[in-house]
């Protein structure tokens, strides 16, 4: 019973002092060298358009995401229950500095061309989320890498709270209750929009500063 008591024990201190150790670790980085790549390191370029984890959504391709973070990915048509499909590639273990988590970018490619790449698809399966996946035909392959990323998703492993959000990001120009305990800060120079949740992992996403819409008006309009 000891034993389990213990486990116990740690696993809730792990819950409770994942926004210190993301600090801590970025302190104890910060002494060191200066990290590079990580989630609140938004770099706006001349052009009015932001550069984050090495990529510039809106004009980075799925092929300079391979150049940059590597090539362990998976690109497929996902396609949830009752809404559009969508083409994705996804990196399941992705290093943002020292920051670990899931990376999903979501392709700009018209409704038409995504549906003739799921009639070509070699195999689908469900996913635990219920949704459909579609693996590319190999001939679709070349023209995915080549599209651009319009949303750049990415799911810290450790969990967040408002303090370290606001103290990486600044605060916000709005925050907007969601469901399921979820509040969205958003910062729409950055083309950025942070989904804090009280039961699940944070979500990141981030747009090109002029598409910021969408991201917020599907937010706004539940509102």
């Amino acid at each position: 019973m000891l034993r389990y008591g213990v486990v116990g024990f740690l696993f809730l201190l792990t819950l409770v002092a994942g926004p210190l150790l993301w600090d801590m670790a970025d302190s104890d980085r910060d002494s060191v060298e200066p990290a590079e790549g990580l989630p609140w390191q938004i770099v706006l370029t001349p052009d009015g358009d932001t550069r984050v984890f090495g990529l510039i959504p809106g004009t980075s391709r799925i092929d300079d995401a391979l150049a940059v973070l590597g090539d362990d990915i998976d690109i497929a048509i996902v396609a949830p229950p009752a809404r559009p499909a969508r083409l994705e590639a996804y990196f399941s273990a992705m290093r943002a500095g020292f920051v670990t988590g899931k990376l999903v970018l979501t392709v700009d490619v018209p409704d038409d061309v995504i549906d003739a790449m799921r009639e070509r698809a070699v195999r689908s399966t469900y996913m635990e989320s219920a949704a459909r996946k579609y693996v590319l035909h190999p001939d679709d392959l070349a023209a995915a890498r080549a599209a651009p990323i319009r949303v750049i998703t990415f799911i810290p492993s450790v969990d967040l709270d408002e303090a370290v959000i606001i103290a990486r990001f600044g605060q916000p120009a709005m925050r907007i209750d969601g469901s399921d305990g979820v509040e969205h800060f958003l910062y729409p120079p950055l083309g950025l929009d942070i989904a804090l949740s009280t039961r699940g992992k944070e979500v990141f996403q981030y747009v090109a500063p002029r598409d910021f819409a969408l991201l917020s008006d599907p937010l706004l309009k539940r509102n």
